[in-house]
């Protein structure tokens, strides 16, 4: 090569300088040319790209929305599940979250896993054969090439197994076990079917299905009692299944199952029983061999619960006429959408005018809801714009009395409010179908609003403003009768509360020097996800 050039060289010295001119200037314009039709490449792409996005391709942007961003598989019977490609295109605003591609990936890879390993297919009925025979006799002989974890429906709220549900998803995402769900309760009268060409549901020929409900943190194949008695050491062959006891009155020991080193006994165990009622998410993240995995399928950190929500649950039809029945008649035509979730803890439950006042206070205060005009003269004109007030609450008297104070009244800035409230079931009724459908169809329509304030601690509102990816203002607990003040806080995240953490033994100090986990808000018992640098930092 350093020859040739050389003779070039020689031969280009030769010319004549007009000919070196020539030469010269040729080369130039075929340079500059050439950079023209680069720039005019890219320039060509970059406006088929924004012609894409600004409506040329229309039809692809609505499908890639449809299946939120890639979260969702196409390829479902849009009939039998109506909810799992509409409610984003046609009821609620894009998100402004995206799922991470690492994620995406995560879970085509999952979808196979489960169609390999669930219910009806030969693996499945590999691994559940000498499953509740005697353990001590077939310990070790799975053949390992699917592993499951149960979650157990408990009798807590449906707010509370929604979250758990998510919970448990996630620790099988992680490693790569196959999910399956108890369908005793109400789950298939509420949620379609989220994995495709397989089911998610445990059958009910499951040969542990008689023992899911007399499983306790006292079971001797409960992994905290069995640390706690020493049952568990270095020889100790792993048993064929095992119960994580995960609920809010769990002991020490049982808290013990977010330890690094006690995962690499329970990772070998082919069938894990879960009972829990908590958002224990957070705690995943802080073990080590997890955290790597977390940070990659989430870079926004406070969205773990707003994207597998979206993957996983997916209202019935009879759910979703619900929800669409009420949104068209009552919200479509608003300009603006407020969430009010009302829950009280009190007992007796029911109306008291000081959660009354603090409801006003706060939405007053935060520039939710206008003041009342009083005597001022207001033009409402039909240009005002119209806002609509969506009240969940067991106790229709609150969105009552706030209905009534803007019948009575103008507000003060000449804008319109309307206060709805789809249902007022009075009491609790956790389990029953109908009370369930209903609550279920609440949520999905609190999630559809533009802001939303909660009741602190109520799962209710954990899984409305995490679906609806909304930061909420939450209601602080009313003390000794009397609102508090001030009455609300704007949430540090999207995220659910883990409101038993394990703030002490091995995670007590992950707990404080991690930045993306802080303390509830006004709740010190308890954890949540807050979008922040990987890096530690001391508070």
């Amino acid at each position: 090569m350093y020859h040739i050039l050389q003779i070039s060289s020689c031969v280009f010295r030769s010319l004549g300088l007009k000919m070196k001119i020539m030469i010269t200037l040729t080369f130039s314009g075929l340079l500059i040319g050439f950079v023209i039709l680069l720039s005019f490449s890219n320039n060509f792409n970059d406006q088929l790209l924004d012609a894409t996005l600004n409506g040329s391709s229309e039809a692809e942007l609505r499908f890639h929305d449809k299946l939120l961003g890639g979260l969702l598989k196409p390829g479902f019977d849009e009939g039998t599940c109506v909810s799992r490609y509409t409610q984003s295109s046609l009821y609620r605003k894009p998100s402004p979250y995206k799922p991470s591609p690492y994620l995406v990936s995560k879970l085509r890879r999952y979808e196979m896993l489960h169609k390999r390993c669930g219910p009806g297919t030969t693996a499945y009925k590999k691994a559940t054969k000498n499953l509740g025979l005697d353990d001590a006799n077939h310990a070790g002989s799975s053949d390992k090439e699917c592993r499951y974890v149960v979650w157990v429906a408990t009798e807590h709220g449906l707010g509370n197994r929604i979250i758990s549900m998510v919970s448990v998803f996630l620790y099988a995402l992680l490693t790569e076990r196959a999910i399956l769900i108890d369908q005793r309760k109400d789950i298939s009268d509420l949620f379609c079917e989220p994995f495709p060409d397989t089911s998610w549901l445990l059958p009910l020929d499951f040969p542990l299905m008689g023992q899911l409900d007399s499983y306790y943190k006292g079971d001797s194949l409960c992994y905290g009692t069995m640390l706690k008695n020493h049952a568990i050491n270095s020889t100790t062959i792993p048993p064929l299944h095992l119960y994580l006891h995960l609920l809010h009155d769990y002991r020490e020991v049982d808290k013990m199952f977010y330890c690094q080193q006690n995962q690499a006994f329970i990772k070998n165990v082919p069938w894990l029983i879960v009972k829990s009622n908590l958002y224990f998410a957070p705690s995943l993240w802080l073990i080590p061999s997890f955290q790597t995995k977390l940070i990659k399928l989430f870079p926004q950190k406070d969205t773990v619960f707003h994207h597998l929500s979206r993957y996983l649950f997916h209202p019935t039809n009879q759910v979703w006429s619900m929800v669409t029945s009420e949104y068209n008649a009552n919200l479509s035509k608003a300009d603006e959408l407020l969430g009010l979730q009302i829950r009280v803890f009190s007992t007796p439950a029911g109306y008291f005018q000081h959660v009354m006042d603090q409801i006003v206070s706060c939405t007053q205060r935060e520039k939710l809801l206008p003041e009342l005009a009083g005597s001022q003269v207001m033009n409402i004109s039909k240009t005002s714009k119209h806002k609509a007030v969506l009240v969940a609450s067991l106790h229709p008297e609150y969105s009552d009395e706030l209905r009534n104070m803007f019948v009575e009244q103008p507000s003060s800035t000449g804008e319109i409010i309307e206060v709805y409230q789809p249902s007022g079931e009075e009491v609790q009724q956790t389990n029953e179908k109908l009370h369930d459908q209903k609550a279920l169809a609440d949520m999905y329509l609190l999630s559809l609003t533009d802001k939303i304030v909660t009741t602190k601690r109520s799962t209710f509102g954990y899984v409305a403003h995490g679906l609806g990816g909304l930061k909420p203002w939450i209601l602080y607990a009313p003390k000794n009768g009397a609102a508090p003040d001030p009455p609300c806080v704007r949430a540090l995240s999207m995220e659910p509360c883990f409101i038993r953490a394990p703030l002490h033994g091995c995670q007590a100090k992950k707990i404080k020097t991690t930045p993306f986990i802080r303390p509830c808000e006004n709740w010190n018992l308890g954890i949540k996800l807050v979008d922040a640098p990987d890096t530690f930092w001391w508070w």
